[in-house]
């Protein structure tokens, strides 16, 4: 980073804390990624970022800013079909992040197709993760089969699933629970026996 792109960067910064939207707003398309990456944290600081500058930060060529552009979604449903299609991006950190994104949305029938895709199919074990995290934070019924499918998914994702079961009830539950309780990772079997106690009102 050159000098004048560092006093860029430190400008965008300064901008968000000062809560100067039009100067944040003035760096979202600048050359440098981390800029325009930054625009949009002073801008989100500011409360005023726009959905159309979110949605095309989405989509930006640089795998940073739609980075955190992902981030910046979360809990906007102002941007929620840009943040679904977001799930697709072929970095895997965008992905992931879009997928942690959309755990924070209000609970919604709609999300649980492409989230239960990517924490059944993706390539990516981190973005299988958070799929099943957000799966388990919507704690939408249609949701519980990918979570169900995430137990049995490499020991990273069947962390994470076995806590997304907490959101959930119900036979396939319970029976998934104590199916992990004698799993060869200590997490997931502490954490099974941990809800299996709670479940049945007895003391961990």
């Amino acid at each position: 980073m050159n000098d004048s792109d560092y006093d860029r960067l430190r400008e965008v910064v300064l901008s968000g804390h000062r809560q100067d939207p039009t100067a944040a707003a003035s760096h979202l398309h600048d050359p440098d990624p981390r800029v325009r990456a930054a625009a949009l944290g002073a801008l989100r600081r500011s409360e005023a970022l726009a959905a159309q500058a979110l949605e095309a930060a989405l989509v930006d060529p640089d795998p940073g800013v739609r980075r955190r552009a992902a981030d910046c979604a979360s809990g906007r449903n102002d941007v929620l079909p840009a943040l679904v299609s977001t799930l697709a991006d072929e970095d895997p950190r965008v992905a992931e992040t879009a997928a942690f994104a959309l755990g924070e949305m209000e609970p919604d029938d709609a999300l649980i197709e492409p989230l239960a895709s990517v924490a059944v199919s993706h390539s990516d074990a981190l973005c299988r993760e958070s799929a099943v995290a957000a799966l388990g934070s919507l704690g939408l019924p249609a949701g519980l089969p990918a979570v169900l499918a995430g137990c049995r998914d490499k020991a990273t994702v069947r962390r994470r699933a076995v806590l997304a079961l907490a959101a959930f009830d119900g036979a396939e539950v319970t029976a998934m629970l104590e199916e992990l309780t004698g799993d060869r990772d200590l997490q997931v079997r502490q954490a099974a026996e941990d809800l299996l106690a709670i479940e049945r009102g007895s003391p961990t």
